[in-house]
């Protein structure tokens, strides 16, 4: 928790300190979320410093005292007065703390305050912020896929196919659902463009077949025999599909990563008739894509919002660089995935058994092929990296690192850049992920342009959190900082040194194994005269030698408990009591 599903909450209290914070519904090992005081109270106000009210999820509430005990203030929907009773009956006997009540009443009243005092006359320019909305999504378009046929030309006869380009899912299922001020289509964009292409004498000619319903995400013969049709007289064909909202919604979970059959199928039939096929994408996570290698462009648009038509537009004719870099991996089959054996559980329990080793961190270990890798989003221009320096190649706990590089945009146009920097951890001290994203920057380059772009590391960004000392710790040895355009694909590296004076706590008993004490430095130098005669100990002679390899000695001393060693200390020791106290006094 610590590692992957803390950090985005901690960044947001800690940044912007809400007002409010949700619960879910569900147990975390063995405490429903509502009733647990380790989240709510100690980790969530005690650690992160959350000022706000901490409210539950729908029906989330499974006891409101020991919710409200736990630091959970505010129960939704409200009960009819039902728990406000138990509350106060709670109160008059003697079993919950009015002291608790008052605390958490304080803190909603301080924020209906904060919004009475501070309420002022806001403007709602719902234009200004439909703008806002295709810019945010021309920001976040990922384009994953490009051999020469984006962006399209306006000379080119295309045919636009899906009943997403008619009618757009730009929005989740449940209840994200909102009533957008407007929402334009793809072919109410791509209409005034041509308008716009034509006044300036330069005519934009396509066609729309429907291929598929947009509600229902399923076809016709009918629909496909007009959708290839229109594709043999085309000279490009873009299609647009994507997930209905009966795929993916709230209140339940995905059993697959396929579109429905009809659009693979749709689409697989109209490359055998044109070449040029490109696949807009709306959909709220991964697909499999089996077509993948028979189209020539794919664009992932996501649920884009309300101006996902207009943004779309843009990206397609060129009039917006494409910038979105992905933040997840998109596999090749769901029986890749990390949780395939393991989620959804026996409908009472999931156990979490990848660990920390979610997505990229968990394809990265398993070396397993993806279709496209975490951080991956192409551009229509190109991008160098060079002269990669950092300020100190010795970092200490509270030092920060410093990072710098060159980029230079190479291409003829002018475009964004997300520039990566992930961390790989060789200390060998625990396992740990292969590397892991620690910092990005956005920049903007002009075609030609070159910028040194800069970013900071310290301590965090080289920690895991320790169990045993209940705080994030970086252990001493090499560091390698990564810097690239995705996950998969690093272009310059270098090599740190990390110095830490934090010891991890250790009980040292007899039975502690010779390699849970090696990292300790002046143990390898307190151990050596026993190593010795523990090598020494395996034999000398020819037939000894051709049976016991080094790498066997090496291993099986590492394994040996320290009691195995009493018969080895020689003089160097007293006694054995001595020798466990000098490696407690190194260690602890």
């Amino acid at each position: 928790m610590r590692e992957i599903y803390f950090p985005a909450f901690e960044t947001a209290v800690k940044q912007s300190q809400p007002d409010t914070v949700m619960c879910s519904y569900n147990k975390i090992n063995g405490v429903f979320s509502s009733e647990n005081k380790r989240l709510l109270t100690e980790i969530l106000r005690n650690e992160w410093g959350f000022k706000g009210f901490v409210m539950s999820d729908w029906g989330a509430v499974n006891d409101r005292i020991k919710g409200l005990e736990a630091g959970l203030d505010l129960e939704m929907p409200s009960s009819g007065g039902l728990t406000d009773a138990q509350i106060l009956n709670a109160v008059k006997e003697g079993t919950l703390d009015e002291k608790i009540l008052d605390t958490s009443v304080g803190r909603l009243l301080r924020i209906i305050f904060k919004f009475h005092d501070k309420r002022q006359k806001g403007s709602f320019n719902k234009e200004a912020h439909h703008k806002l909305a295709v810019k945010i999504e021309e920001e976040s378009i990922v384009l994953l896929k490009n051999e020469s046929i984006l962006p399209l030309s306006p000379h080119a006869k295309a045919a636009f196919i899906g009943g997403f380009a008619e009618k757009p899912r730009f929005q989740g299922g449940g209840s994200s659902h909102i009533n957008a001020f407007k929402t334009v289509s793809f072919l109410s964009a791509a209409a005034d463009f041509a308008l716009e292409q034509s006044i300036k004498g330069k005519p934009v000619v396509f066609g729309y077949a429907k291929g598929f319903d947009a509600v229902t995400g399923e076809g016709s013969p009918e629909m496909t025999q007009e959708a290839l049709a229109l594709a043999q007289k085309s000279d490009v064909v873009v299609v647009f599909a994507g997930l209905p909202d009966t795929y993916e919604c709230e209140g339940y979970d995905r059993n697959h990563l396929k579109l429905p059959e009809s659009q693979n199928t749709l689409i697989q039939d109209l490359a055998k008739v044109n070449k040029n096929i490109v696949v807009v994408l709306h959909n709220g996570s991964p697909v499999e894509m089996d077509w993948a290698d028979d189209v020539k462009g794919i664009v992932e648009a996501y649920l884009g919002g309300q101006g996902v038509g207009q943004a779309v537009c843009g990206i397609l004719y060129g009039k917006v660089n494409p910038s979105g870099k992905l933040a997840e991996t998109f596999p090749l089959r769901l029986e890749d995935t990390p949780s395939y054996l393991s989620f959804p559980g026996d409908g009472k329990k999931t156990v979490y058994s990848e660990d920390i080793f979610v997505g990229y961190r968990y394809y990265d270990a398993r070396k397993i092929p993806v279709l496209f890798p975490f951080g991956h989003g192409l551009s229509y221009t190109t991008f160098s990296y060079s002269d990669l320096k950092l300020d100190k190649t010795i970092l200490t706990d509270t030092d920060t690192l410093t990072i710098s590089l060159k980029v230079k945009n190479t291409g003829t146009m002018n475009g964004k850049e997300v520039i990566q920097v992930y961390v790989r951890d060789k200390t060998g001290t625990i396992q740990r992920p292969e590397k892991e994203l620690k910092n990005f920057e956005k920049i903007y380059l002009q075609s030609g342009e070159e910028k040194t772009v800069t970013m900071t590391l310290n301590k965090r960004s080289f920690a895991y959190y320790s169990e045993a000392l209940g705080d994030w710790h970086a252990a001493s040895g090499t560091y390698e900082i990564l810097v690239g355009k995705s996950s998969q694909d690093i272009l310059l590296r270098k090599e740190i040194t990390f110095k830490t004076s934090v010891k991890l706590p250790i009980t040292i008993t007899p039975n502690t194994n010779v390699s849970d004490i090696l990292r300790y430095e002046g143990i390898p130098q307190l151990l050596e005269p026993v190593r010795e005669r523990y090598n020494a100990m395996q034999g000398t002679s020819e037939s000894a030698r051709e049976a016991i390899t080094k790498e066997m000695v090496e291993n099986m001393y590492n394994d040996t408990p320290l009691r195995s060693l009493q018969g080895l200390l020689g003089n160097n020791f007293k006694d054995f009591d001595e020798f466990l106290n000098r490696i407690r006094q190194i260690c602890c």
